[in-house]
């Protein structure tokens, strides 16, 4: 059980490394929940938006409901392949990208230590703090390597130097993420259309995609300690936007252009 902070500390000592190193790592926790909230908001805003753009084009274009499910289900297992296979991609390359970063300054830690030195003690005075206290400060962090090492990728390249948090939860687990949110999403829309059809099923389908999109901008207002409203507003308009989009671009456009027949 972590420790208790001290009721009335008279300086910074009297804190129990205990209750530090737990605050230290809740707070690391919760930086890495924020990473998968958004892997799943990502995913899961876009397979509600795509695939219900899916559905209702083929919903306006076919009478049959099975064309409508199968249309669906085919860009709802595309989507889970292509968004999963594309966070892994962007996160392992992100995660190669910062550790080459981490060994450059590693190198020049090792080789040179008075440079290293002097950039720490510079980036210490860009944030305000005296000269003199900024070269001392970078004297002391000097005698420790490691310190030195990751106060100068942290300041000079934002990098948090920590073998295991260089990603949030590694490229597999955010992959995991980005797809099966994407799928949850994608059901949303396509559900509909199993026990209704036509009018009726789209709108049930775009009713339903709307209200899902306002309670994930909901739950998200947890995290950013926004107003609940205004950031279910934001998540809807924005999906919106994309949807109008995508539907002027998909549809009107090809026909505008003589294509329509190919869509």
């Amino acid at each position: 059980m972590p420790a208790d902070p001290p009721q009335d500390p008279s300086s910074a000592r009297d804190y129990p490394r205990e209750f530090i190193a737990s605050h230290i790592a809740e707070e690391r926790r919760e930086v890495s929940i924020l990473g998968e909230i958004r892997e799943v908001v990502f995913g899961a805003q876009d397979g509600l938006v795509s695939t219900l753009a899916v559905v209702a084009t083929v919903a306006g274009a076919a009478s049959d409901n099975l064309a409508v499910l199968v249309a669906g289900l085919a860009s709802a297992v595309a989507g889970i392949f292509s968004m999963s296979i594309g966070e892994y991609l962007g996160s392992k390359s992100q995660d190669e990208i910062f550790r080459n970063q981490v060994a450059d300054e590693r190198q020049e830690v090792n080789e040179r230590p008075l440079e290293s030195e002097a950039e720490v003690a510079y980036l210490f005075t860009q944030e305000g703090m005296p000269e003199q206290d900024a070269w001392q400060a970078a004297a002391i962090i000097a005698r420790h390597p490691e310190s030195l090492l990751a106060t100068m990728v942290a300041k000079e390249l934002g990098i948090i130097h920590d073998e295991q948090d260089l990603t949030s939860g590694g490229p597999l687990r955010g992959a995991v993420f980005m797809g099966l949110s994407f799928a949850a999403g994608a059901v949303v829309p396509i559900v509909p259309f199993l026990f209704s059809e036509g009018l009726a099923a789209l709108t049930m389908a775009t009713t339903a995609t709307g209200l899902v999109l306002f309670g994930i901008g909901v739950v998200k207002s947890r995290w950013t300690e926004r107003f609940w409203l205004w950031s279910g507003l934001e998540i809807l308009a924005l999906a919106a936007v994309a949807g109008v989009a995508g539907y002027l671009f998909g549809t009107v456009l090809p026909t505008l252009l003589g294509f329509s027949g190919v869509v």
